[in-house]
Formats: C-alpha cells, structure tokens, sequence
C-alpha cells in the first residue's frame, strides 16, 4: 500500500472513529432517561403512552 494512502486512511479511520464515539454514547445514554426504561424492558402499565417529540 502507498505510504500516503496509508496515511490518509489511518487519519480518515481516525476522524470518523473521533466523531462517532460521542454521538453514540449521547444516544446509548440519553435513550433509557427518554423513555424511562431501558429498550428491552416491557413498558409498565401504570405509565401512560409517551412520545418521543
């Protein structure tokens, strides 16, 4: 592989990585305070229906 395209990619990979680690522990944490329970629980029944707006 040429030494350049070795560069870029490394920096690419690098950027991307930088930019998506907070945008998915923003949503990995924000979604359970959202909805009041995490994702994989039943909803309780006492609660009434809510959206997400």
């Amino acid at each position: 592989m040429h030494v350049e395209l070795h560069r870029f990619l490394a920096r690419f990979v690098g950027t991307v990585l930088l930019v998506l680690i907070p945008v998915v522990f923003t949503a990995f944490v924000s979604l359970p305070l959202t909805l009041n329970r995490h994702p994989g629980e039943a909803a309780s029944v006492q609660m009434p229906p809510q959206h997400m707006t």
